[in-house]
This record gives structure tokens, sequence and C-alpha cells, in this order.
């Protein structure tokens, strides 16, 4: 058999959007919801530190937040598979998207008990919390369930069509979500009252997608056969699926591991870099309108759409490139990015066009995620079977919960418990400079002892 590989085609950005009309309906169906989560959560998650910092919290506490979500999405799928193999995917879907929708609904309700104190802490601020628990449910619950019905529903020729149909929706949702944000903050200030206010009317929005989302999928999606297969074995199976992970995949384990803890030390406190560090917002002069300005709230929604448009852009393109320079590089790309935006981000000056660069470059981490999971599923597909891709996402996962606190408690200080007084002040700059420190250490590991796939060599 020849090795030789065929010319690369040129990249279509329009092809999955193509490929998504051409596919069954019971995906179709997977795929309207899954845009309609997408918009509620992304529309509200990058915005929940500046959320819970007018509600009164500490940046220690958005850190805590920022873990317990790592938690979350760690823990939440093999229960969730488990539920999907019980009552299966339509019910299991309706029952999530049902309790995202109460989630956002109880972030909405949360300033009525701002005046309401547990100790030092706002009931406001638990009940954001314990949002959290129900509006990460379809998002993260669902997770397996999704990916039955895409294997369900199409022919085993159409699957990287059927995900890649999803996944495009779920990423334009990433797009439309904070574009749309940033709209409903447009009329309001930057006081905490009003950043409330305007939040609050984002989760009517949020609330409205779910239901939305939640019947849509009841109703329209009719399952032929329902059995997503067996679920989680226990510990041993787990402990058995690291053991038989292809030797190939462990450097980039580790490095893909310390990268994202070092994403997670600071991804939650992005917004309030922008909103409450740098103060940055945009005056812009529109012809027979005047002057539109955004508040720094409004303009961080303009930011992550930047960052997605660019992500949109380049996706395809760095898909097809890898084809031609292999996995590696594109992978070790996405590191990068990852690495060096933190300390670009806390020390670039406040200037609306500088942001809006730096945003750009973020949104090229996205490029390699095709690559990235390909040199995940290719060995592991080779050497050890499916689950072992499990496996390394939630080893991974497990890892990665506890650096948003650690984030939090560099971003807002350490104090002795004995005495009260300041071990460390905190300072937000060292935050985001030793989350660039560990994220370029992992990113070396794997430049250093990273593996090619051998179907791209």
């Amino acid at each position: 058999m020849s090795l030789e590989r065929e010319p690369a085609e040129e990249a279509d950005l329009l092809d999955p959007f193509r490929q998504f009309f051409a596919l069954e309906r019971d995906v179709l169906v997977l795929s309207a919801a899954m845009f309609a989560f997408s918009l509620g959560f992304q529309m509200t998650s990058r915005y929940m530190a500046e959320y819970m910092y007018a509600l009164g919290a500490t940046g220690a506490v958005v850190g805590l937040f920022g873990s317990f979500g790592n938690v979350i999405s760690a823990v939440y799928p093999y229960p969730g598979g488990a539920i999907s193999d019980r009552i299966g995917s339509r019910y299991a879907l309706t029952a999530f998207g049902l309790c995202s929708t109460i989630g956002f609904g109880i972030w909405l309700a949360a300033p009525a008990l701002e005046d309401v104190t547990i100790g030092p802490t706002s009931l406001a601020i638990v009940a954001v919390f314990l949002g959290l628990l129900l509006a990460q449910a379809w998002k993260s619950f669902g997770l397996g369930a999704t990916f039955a019905i895409v294997k369900q529903a199409v022919p085993p020729s159409q699957l990287a069509a059927g995900f890649a149909s999803t996944e495009t929706f779920r990423r334009t949702a990433f797009l439309v979500g904070p574009l749309f944000a940033a709209a409903l903050f447009y009329p309001f200030g930057s006081s905490d009252g009003e950043i409330v206010t305007a939040f609050q009317l984002i989760l009517l929005v949020a609330v409205a997608f779910g239901a939305l989302g939640t019947v849509v999928q009841h109703v329209r999606y009719r399952p032929d056969e329902d059995d997503i297969g067996k679920e989680f074995e226990g510990v041993s199976q787990l402990l058995a699926d690291l053991r038989a992970m292809p030797s190939e995949l462990r450097p980039l384990l580790i490095g893909d591991t310390l990268v994202r803890f070092a994403n997670g030390m600071v991804y939650v406190f992005f917004v309030l870099v922008v909103t409450r560090v740098l103060e940055v917002g945009l005056s812009v002069p529109v012809p027979a309108v005047g002057t539109v300005s955004l508040s720094p709230q409004s303009y961080f929604g303009v930011l992550l759409g930047i960052e997605m448009v660019v992500a949109l852009l380049t996706m395809i393109p760095v898909a097809k490139a890898a084809e031609r320079i292999g996995l590696k590089p594109v992978v070790a790309l996405g590191f990068v990015v990852y690495a060096v935006f933190p300390i670009l981000l806390i020390n670039a000056p406040a200037d609306a066009a500088v942001l809006a660069g730096l945003f750009a470059f973020s949104g090229l981490r996205f490029a390699g995620l095709p690559a990235h999971k390909a040199l995940i599923v290719g060995p592991a597909e080779q050497g050890a079977g499916g689950r072992v891709t499990g496996a390394y996402y939630l080893l991974r996962n497990l890892i990665v919960i506890p650096s948003a606190a650690l984030g939090g408690l560099l971003w807002d200080g350490v104090s002795n418990p004995l005495t009260g007084g300041e071990l460390f002040a905190g300072d937000p700059i060292v935050a985001f400079s030793i989350a660039t420190a560990v994220g370029l250490v992992g990113t070396a590991y794997f430049l250093v002892f990273g593996e090619e796939f051998e179907a791209y060599r």
C-alpha cells in the first residue's frame, strides 16, 4: 500500500455548513440544541467573574468558582453517560436541558439574596455556585449522549461530517453569544448595580434559549434505536485504560495538562483584566448616528467575538496545513498561544486596538484543536481503543481542577489564618506571569518529547 499522501484539498470554510444541511434529522436537532445551550452558556460563563464581583465576591472566591467548574467538567460526563444508559438519550438530554435552564434561572435570581449572609458570604454568591451545578448539566452530563446520537444517526462514512457539523455550530454560538451580551450591556454603565441589571437581561435570554433548546430536542429528536453503550465500570477500568495508553500520548498528556493548568489559573479573570484592571471601552464615530461608546463590559463581548471569528476562519485551513507539515507543529502553535496570552494581556496598555489584536491572536489557540484531537485519537485507535481517549481527558481535567483556585489566591492574596496578617498581598501580574511560565514549560516539554502521529510523518 502506498504511503504517499494525496494532495491536500483547498480549505473550504463553508463546508461544515453544507455538511450540516445534508445530515440526518437527529443530528440537525442535536446541532440546533447544541447551538441554543452553547449560546446561553457562552453568553454567561465568560462574564461570571464580573457578575460575582458586582455581587461582592473576592478574587479568591472567583478562583474557587473556576475550580468548582473544573470539578464539574471532570466528574459529570461519566454519571451523565450512566443516566443516558438507563433512561435513553432523548429523555436524558431533556432532563439535562431542563437542569441547565433552571441553573440559568438561579443565576438570574441570585441578586435577590444579596442582603442575606451566611457567615462572611452573601447567599447570592452561594446561589451562583449552586446555579453552576445545574447550568453546566447539558454541557457536561450530556457529553456521552451527544456523541452517541451522532454515532447512531449517521453511517460510518459520515461520522466526521456529523461531528464537524455539531462542533461548527457550537463554535458559531461561541461567536454569537458574546456579541449578544455586548449588545445587551451597551445601554448600561459600569457601576456594580448596572452590571447586575445588564447581566440579568443576558440571563433572561439564556433561560429563553435553554427552554427552547429543551423543547426542540425533546419534541423533534426521535431515535429509532436508543442504545448509548456500556456504562463506566469503575476505577479499575480507568486504571487499565491509563496503563494501556500508547507511549506516543504520554508526552502530549503531560504538556497539555501543564498548558491547560496554566490557562485555568487565569481564564476566569480575563474579563476582570479588561473591565476592572485596564478599564478599556471603545468609542467609534458612526456616520449619521454620532459616537457609539461601549463600556468595558460591552467591549469585552466584542473582544470575545473577534477571538471566535479568528478561530472559525483558521480551524479548517490550519487542519489542512497539518496534512503537509504534520500535527505536532500545529498543536505546538496552539500551546504557545495558550501560554503567552496571559502575560501579554496583563501587561497590555489600556488601548482598545491593542486588546483587539491580542484577542485576535488568542483565537489562534483554537486553530490547533482539530490537530490536537487527531494526535490523541490516532495512536489510541491503534494501541488501546476508544476509552483511552476518555481516560486522557479525565486525567487531564482532574489535575487541572485546582488551577483557578490557585490563580485566585495569587490574584487576591493569602492571609495567615492564625494572625490574620498577609502572607502574600496578591498581584494580578504575578498570577498571570506564573501562568505563562507554567504554560511555556508545558509547551517546551511537548516540543522536546512529543511524538508525531505516524500517518502525518
